[in-house]
């Protein structure tokens, strides 16, 4: 009697990983981390942590360096605003500037909240799109999402070294759009082009951090249709043109 031939052994399933364990996984240990991701998707723990730590960061902008401080630094490094608040008599300006200090933090804390929660969103849908598209995968919303959400663990980093920055640096010296110095945007004099800086600060080690951890996601969804090298090019290439379009901007606006 012929004899039944034996099945292939199935695949194991990547080991269950805590939310905690996710979070430290996905910056000491990616591979399983977001093998683990892919299987069972999580987002809202990172994005969390990313969203409190510069909610932190405004209040501590505030408390160190002072929002009157802030808004003047602004204008000074604005050549723009510089020449229009020169055309106006000196109470005008004290007026508009004191406005502006009112408001600041509002702007700080909401804008801070939109660009964690909305660019963890857009991010996701944009990269969701691209490898749907690019490699015929069946990658869910949930699982994109998942995925850059904890990618951005290197930011909740930086987020601490730049609390830490604020509190032993002498706040005079801060610069509040590069507090870390992670890039070499932080080099250039407050007169270098606008489009300029946009590209130094955009060459960030962070980033590349995080598009690296991105990769290493979105290959593990599939692994036959998405190679690491094939998901770094094409996220790469997307970041490459939002570059592009924010020294064009830089550039239109400066």
């Amino acid at each position: 009697m012929a004899s039944t031939p034996a099945s292939a052994p199935s695949q194991p399933a990547p080991p269950s990983v805590s939310s905690f364990g996710r979070v430290f996984g996905a910056l000491v240990n990616p591979k399983p981390t977001f093998e683990s991701i892919a299987q069972r998707p999580s987002w809202v723990l990172p994005m969390l942590l990313v969203l409190l730590c510069s909610i932190v960061i405004i209040a501590v902008i505030g408390q160190r360096i002072g929002w009157h401080a802030v808004v003047e630094k602004q204008i000074a490094n604005s050549a723009r605003a510089q020449k229009q608040m020169e055309q106006m008599p000196a109470e005008q300006r004290q007026r508009i500037i004191d406005q502006q200090t009112k408001f600041a933090s509002v702007v700080g804390y909401v804008s801070v909240v939109i660009a964690t929660i909305l660019g963890e969103v857009v991010v996701a849908a944009l990269l969701l799109a691209v490898f749907n598209l690019m490699s015929g995968s069946k990658i869910g919303f949930s699982t994109s999402l998942g995925i850059v959400a904890h990618s951005w663990m290197p930011y909740f980093i930086g987020g601490i070294l730049a609390i830490i920055v604020l509190y032993i640096k002498d706040p005079s010296t801060v610069d509040v759009q590069n507090i870390v110095a992670t890039n070499p945007g932080a080099l250039l004099s407050s007169d270098s082009p606008k489009w300029l800086v946009s590209l130094l600060t955009s060459l960030d080690l962070l980033t590349f951090w995080v598009i690296a951890l991105q990769a290493i996601g979105f290959s593990a969804t599939n692994p036959k249709k998405i190679s690491f090298g094939k998901a770094f090019g094409s996220i790469f290439a997307v970041w490459f043109v939002y570059v592009l379009i924010k020294m064009g901007l830089a550039a239109a606006f400066s």
